[in-house]
C-alpha cells in the first residue's frame, strides 16, 4: 500500500511538472490568438446589384462645366439602387450618382450628367465613375473615365491615359451618424494594376493593418465615435509599397451617435 501511494505521488508530480513546462508555450499560443483578433473587423461587402451595360460614353470639361454622356438601360442617375435597403450602410437619398475624384482629394457626388465644378489650372489625375446610391463604384472600364488631364481657364486642354499603378480613394468619407456608424463601407479604385497575386491593398484603420487581395468593397465595424483615420495603399504581396505618383492615400472620417442639434 505504501509503495502504491509512493508510485501515485511520483506520477502526479510528473504530470504536474509536464503541465508546468507546457504553460509558457500555451501562453504564447494564447498571445498569438489574441494578436490575430482584429479590433476593427473587416468583412467583404455583400454582392451588389449589377449594371452590365452602364457606360460613360464621353466626358468634356469646358467653361468650368462637366458634361457626361451616359448610356445603358440598366443604370439611371438619381434613382435608388434596388438593393440599397439590404446593405445596412450609408445610402444617398438622392440616388445613384457620379463620383468625381481629383488626385487624392475626397470625391464630389453629382446626380445629373451636366454640372459646374471649379478646378484650378494645373495637371491632375482624374477619375469619374458611375456609383450606386450607397456609393459603391461600378467596377467596369465602360463605367469610368480615368485620365491625366491638364486644366487651363476652366477647361481640359489636354488628356492622356494614366501611366503606371494608381490608386483612388472613394469611401468612407465625411461624417456618419446614428445607424450609419455600425457598418462603414470602404471602397477604392485601382488603375493599371490587378489586385490579387501580384498586388494587394493595405487597408489601415486607426493604425490597424489588413491586407486585401480582392478588388471589392468591404465593411469596417466597431469604429469609435469621433475621428477615425482610414488609409489605403498599393503594396506587393510581402507588404512593401508599390512606387508611383499616387499609390497611397490617408483620409479622416468622423462618427457621431446622434445628429448635431440645429443652430
Amino acid at each position: 500500500m505504501r509503495a502504491f501511494s509512493l508510485l501515485l505521488f511520483i506520477t502526479l508530480m510528473m504530470v504536474f511538472a509536464a503541465c508546468k513546462s507546457d504553460s509558457p508555450d500555451q501562453a504564447a499560443d494564447s498571445d498569438q490568438q489574441e494578436e490575430v483578433v482584429k479590433k476593427y473587423p473587416i468583412t467583404p461587402f455583400s454582392k451588389s446589384a449589377d449594371f452590365p451595360d452602364a457606360k460613360i460614353e464621353s466626358m468634356t470639361y469646358e467653361g468650368g462645366r462637366f458634361d457626361f454622356q451616359i448610356s445603358g438601360t440598366s443604370y439611371k442617375l438619381g434613382v435608388q439602387t434596388p438593393d440599397a435597403g439590404q446593405k445596412m450602410c450609408a445610402n444617398s437619398a438622392e440616388g445613384q450618382h457620379i463620383h468625381l475624384i481629383i488626385d487624392r482629394n475626397p470625391y464630389s457626388a453629382h446626380y445629373v450628367p451636366s454640372f459646374d465644378h471649379e478646378i484650378e489650372d494645373g495637371t491632375y489625375n482624374l477619375l469619374a465613375f458611375l456609383s450606386r446610391s450607397y456609393h459603391e463604384s461600378i467596377k467596369t472600364e465602360d463605367a469610368r473615365v480615368a485620365q491625366r488631364v491638364r486644366v487651363e481657364n476652366g477647361g481640359i486642354v489636354s488628356s492622356e491615359e494614366l501611366d503606371g499603378p494608381t490608386m483612388f480613394y472613394s469611401r468612407p468619407k465625411g461624417t456618419y451618424v446614428g445607424e450609419d456608424t455600425k457598418k462603414i463601407m470602404v471602397d477604392f479604385y485601382p488603375i493599371n494594376v490587378e489586385i490579387g497575386e501580384d498586388y494587394k491593398v493595405k487597408l489601415q484603420v486607426n493604425g490597424e493593418v489588413t491586407l486585401l487581395d480582392k478588388w471589392q468593397p468591404y465593411y469596417i465595424e466597431n469604429l469609435p465615435m469621433g475621428d477615425n483615420t482610414i488609409g489605403i495603399a498599393l503594396v506587393y504581396p510581402d507588404g512593401s509599397p508599390v512606387p508611383g505618383q499616387q499609390t497611397a492615400i490617408l483620409n479622416r472620417i468622423s462618427l457621431q451617435k446622434d445628429p448635431l442639434p440645429e443652430q
